[in-house]
């Protein structure tokens, strides 16, 4: 058991995402609507925090979270990697979501580095722009 003054040891890293029924490229316009296929991604160290299922309805008057996707690894590359599987396997069809943005954001090279702060959104203005 640690004393209050002794720092906890690092084990792994973790990265949440949380997905929202939004278009990031209208300034994260809420998607209301139905979704007609939900198919949740799995596998080591992925966790999936959710309510919503096939046929759910996304109301337009609350929240738009879906779920939160959370992956572990045993550093920051592996836990980057096993996140962009699970954005890459995750199906949500119906609404417009964020899964396509978060997957762009975690190939992002300053992402991927950890070079990382409360303006990198605002300098990383490509990520908003869905690929031709």
């Amino acid at each position: 058991m640690l004393s209050i003054l002794e720092t906890p040891q690092f084990r792994g890293h973790v990265i949440e995402c949380r997905v929202n029924a939004e278009d990031p490229a209208r300034n994260f316009q809420p998607s209301p609507g139905r979704l007609d296929v939900f198919h949740p991604p799995g596998g080591p160290g992925v966790r999936l925090d959710t309510h919503v299922y096939t046929g759910y309805v996304v109301p337009p008057y609350y929240d738009s979270l879906l779920a939160k996707l959370i992956c572990q690894g045993r550093d920051r590359p592996e836990a980057v990697r096993r996140m962009q599987v699970a954005l890459e396997s995750f199906v949500i069809e119906g609404v417009t979501t964020t899964i396509p943005f978060l997957a762009r954001v975690m190939a992002n090279p300053r992402f991927q580095a950890g070079d990382v702060d409360t303006k990198f959104l605002e300098r990383e203005t490509e990520l908003f722009k869905e690929p031709a």
